[in-house]
């Protein structure tokens, strides 16, 4: 398959992850929660909690099998591109059923649609790095991809927090910003790449579904134990991020008393991805050179410290400074981790494994959700005690991912230096 690993050809590769960054960092911290808030209920970290558990866990399902599926498929367009266009497409009808929605109901079926369509499209397009990017390029090419998801960090947190507090016009402005955004970037990529036609089944697709379903969970733990553990470092790590984002809108509401937290989001979601933005491809760059472990590992440290931080210092001033400081550690992890993973799965299964790797992604986010419960019961306890938690939790996961990365194998070393066994820091 043609190698595309000219700087052009790299962001264009990685366009499609721009558009899915802004609808998704546009739909979690402030659509939802705003949605949720409008009906009126008594607990809206429980509800909030409960349905994103449940949409994520969807995506839980239908990433890796889409990804793995796409690993069979034979068209002209190649064998990614035709997943991506039909899930894209799908997904815009149910983002403006979701704008339009004002019953729980027709919330929570619009959300879980939206999950199911979105991932059709995401797991295929995780094969697109080593289906197109030669090797030596992946920690770039990775760098890139972390720099496009958070230019949508940033361009959602700009222009749709400042949409979405004003009226009911405003949520349909964003929705139909959002769908603008997801489409221009599916056309860049969708018409920019070249997939070979017919270039997919490196292996003969079992001719059963069940047969089918069984290949595409079937993971060789062992002979592939180093990406398993990297997995469970990613999914500690993003633990804790995504249960401080998934509930600092009703956050600052309550315990801040801010009186407008979507713009409050909307600016600490800036600070950070700002600060991500700033890391992403330097990281991807560097680990080309330094490995992949030694930036794994000072990324986890930042984020550790960054989070007690944020546990002790509740002052709204401390807040900005904090968010960089998390938001340099995120990037610089989330750039390496990737560009890690396109190292350690086997080549002729990338999808597959790739898709998998939304068991640590979606997984942990889904995780994250099961607090919204226990937040509303410990703030009935103890005022303002459940948010406290947050931090709490998001600190550890730093450091649970720290000590998992001591033990994951190292794929790019220094000249002149031996590789280091599994168990030593690269």
């Amino acid at each position: 398959m043609r190698r595309q690993t000219g700087a052009a050809n790299v962001i264009v590769l990685n366009a499609f992850w721009l558009g899915l960054s802004f609808m998704w960092n546009s739909i979690h911290p402030l659509i939802l929660p705003l949605l949720i808030l409008e009906l009126g209920s008594r607990a809206p970290n429980t509800t909030y909690g409960i349905l994103t558990f449940a949409g994520l866990l969807a995506a839980l399902a239908v990433q890796p099998i889409s990804g793995a599926l796409s690993d069979y498929t034979m068209s002209a367009w190649g064998r990614r591109r035709p997943w991506m266009v039909a899930g894209t497409l799908l997904n815009v009808v149910w983002l403006i059923a979701l704008i339009g929605s004002r019953s729980l109901l027709g919330i929570a079926l619009s959300y879980m649609g939206l999950q199911l369509c979105s991932n059709l499209a995401h797991g295929p397009a995780q094969g697109l790095i080593p289906d197109l990017v030669s090797e030596d390029r992946r920690g770039i090419a990775s760098g890139i991809k972390s720099l496009m998801e958070m230019l949508g960090v940033i361009a959602a947190s700009l222009s749709v927090s400042r949409l979405v507090g004003t009226s009911p016009a405003g949520l349909l402005a964003a929705g139909l910003l959002v769908s603008l955004v997801l489409l221009a970037g599916l056309a860049v990529t969708g018409l920019g790449i070249r997939e070979a036609p017919g270039a997919a089944q490196p292996h003969a697709a079992p001719h059963s579904l069940w047969l089918q379903i069984r290949d595409i969970f079937g993971v060789q733990v062992r002979e592939h134990a180093g990406y398993a553990r990297l997995l469970l470092s990613r999914f500690c790590v993003f633990l804790g991020s995504y249960t401080v984002q998934g509930f600092a809108f009703y956050y600052f509401m309550d315990v801040l008393e801010i009186e407008a937290p979507a713009r409050t989001v909307g600016s600490l979601m800036t600070i950070i991805g700002i600060s991500v933005l700033l890391s992403v491809y330097p990281a991807g760059l560097l680990s080309e050179r330094w490995g992949r472990k030694r930036l794994s590992l000072v990324a986890c440290s930042i984020v550790a410290v960054g989070m007690a931080l944020l546990a002790i210092l509740r002052q709204p001033g401390w807040i900005p400074a904090l968010g960089a400081i998390i938001g340099v550690g995120m990037g610089i992890f989330n750039s390496v981790n990737w560009a890690w993973a396109t190292d350690l799965v086997p080549a002729n299964e990338a999808g597959k494994y790739l898709g998998l790797s939304n068991l640590a992604t979606a997984g942990s986010a889904a995780t994250s959700r099961l607090f919204g419960p226990l937040i509303d019961l410990v703030n009935g306890w103890a005022p303002n005690a459940g948010y406290m938690l947050l931090f709490v939790v998001a600190t550890l996961g730093a450091l649970a991912g720290f000590w998992i990365t001591l033990r994951v194998p190292e794929t790019r070393v220094a000249p002149h230096e031996p590789a280091a066994p599994a168990g030593e820091i690269g």
